[in-house]
């Protein structure tokens, strides 16, 4: 795995790169092929909480998580541990989805062996209501005045300046954040 560790507010020592690359060196069992991505790493301080933030693109799935604490190598093991379940929840999900779809073997390892083979409970998605509506051309602003207004954490509009659908969304840290497609 290749690594783009950076700190916010925070001095990223080698200490602390080692130790980020020691642990999630440990989720590449998980995977049938080497990652080639770039893992994004991302360490913060805000308000004497340590957050870490790991964003690792594949080539048909995204993992994320975002763990925080009172100590950087704490929040560190937090969010290894996070993105560890995350990869056990969904491996079979996502291996049959992958086969499905694109004809690719398998994105994660089958570890688990015939004699001592473990049923996962697969989650279900129930979907449970569709909504539909006009998007009111607006700009940023304007689409965050309204999702505060209705009390949601996002917020979907047709942005004015680019003509494109968008969401805005408050973020853990109360600031707002925009999603664009690419």
């Amino acid at each position: 795995m290749e690594y783009n560790i950076r700190g916010q507010h925070i001095q990223v020592t080698d200490a602390m790169r080692d130790y980020v690359e020691k642990k999630l060196n440990r989720l590449e069992k998980y995977f049938e092929a080497p990652i080639t991505s770039e893992t994004t790493v991302t360490m913060s301080v805000t308000k004497g909480k340590h957050a870490v933030e790991v964003t690792i693109p594949l080539s048909s799935a995204m993992l994320r998580a975002e763990e925080k604490s009172e100590d950087m190598y704490a929040s560190i093991d937090l969010v290894v541990d996070k993105l560890d379940r995350q990869i056990r929840k969904h491996k079979t999900k996502i291996n049959s989805k992958l086969r499905k779809e694109s004809g690719i073997r398998t994105l994660f390892k089958d570890d688990t062996a015939p004699s001592v083979r473990v049923l996962d409970e697969e989650e279900d998605y129930e979907l449970v209501r569709t909504k539909r509506f006009l998007l009111k051309p607006m700009d940023v602003e304007e689409a965050i005045l309204q999702m505060n207004m209705v009390g949601h954490s996002f917020f979907m509009f047709a942005n004015s300046d680019t003509k494109e659908v968008n969401v805005v969304y408050k973020r853990s840290d109360g600031r707002y954040g925009l999603l664009e497609s690419d």
